[in-house]
């Protein structure tokens, strides 16, 4: 594993965009896995699935829901997206759809918002998946970082993952199976089921194993 930290000042170019500006989305598959659109780099997600060929609709009402095999919960702001999911009636709505087999991934924020309870005293999340977590765990903006890590389900070579402000996975509960961890044991990856958490950001690369993988739980073929 390799790590490496950000300079100063610098904030990461989404390798997303250049993808969608050289490459013609395939066909479109079976299925919707859409994107909470409340705060946050939902954009980059919705740009990789729809590289899969995945429908990919941007939710920011609760009926939009309905239709959904799956959902991302972006990272951004943790605290700022639940205040506008509870603005907007999207929290009861999604841990309704999750309970009727909706998939689920919370990334860097949006894992804070799924776990079952923070270390910090907020936000409120939305206890999904059976995790304890804690916001910021590796440091500020500046102290960003980056890393190779081995995941089982992803294939032989390493996936090249971004963290950013990254929050940690402090405890997990039962039925919870670590997906990778750093070189220290830490782990920053893990799946309950249908649930789906990663401390960092798989949208920043040009690597769409980790979104496949989600969209075939999603399909319930994985």
């Amino acid at each position: 594993m390799t790590t490496s930290a950000s300079a100063p000042g610098q904030t990461p170019t989404p390798i997303t965009w250049t993808i969608a500006a050289r490459q013609a989305p395939p066909a479109v598959a079976g299925g919707q896995v859409g994107v909470l659109a409340l705060q946050g780099d939902f954009l980059e997600h919705a740009i990789v699935l729809k590289q899969l060929g995945v429908r990919t609709p941007e939710v920011r009402k609760a009926e939009e829901l309905e239709a959904l095999d799956g959902l991302i919960i972006p990272g951004g702001e943790s605290t700022t997206m639940a205040i506008l999911m509870d603005t907007w009636g999207l929290r009861d709505a999604i841990c309704r759809r999750a309970r009727q087999g909706m998939a689920v991934w919370g990334s860097c924020a949006g894992m804070i918002l799924i776990a079952s309870s923070l270390r910090d005293d907020r936000p409120k999340p939305l206890g999904l998946m059976n995790i304890r977590v804690a916001r910021n765990a590796f440091g500020r903006q500046v102290d960003s970082f980056e890393a190779d890590l081995q995941v089982a389900p992803l294939g032989g070579r390493p996936f090249h993952a971004v963290f950013i402000r990254a929050p940690l996975i402090l405890e997990v509960g039962e039925g919870v199976e670590i997906l990778a961890r750093l070189e220290d044991e830490t782990p920053v990856a893990a799946r309950q089921g249908k649930l789906l958490a990663t401390a960092f950001h798989p949208e920043l690369t040009d690597d769409f194993r980790f979104h496949q993988y989600f969209v075939d739980i999603a399909k319930g073929v994985r």
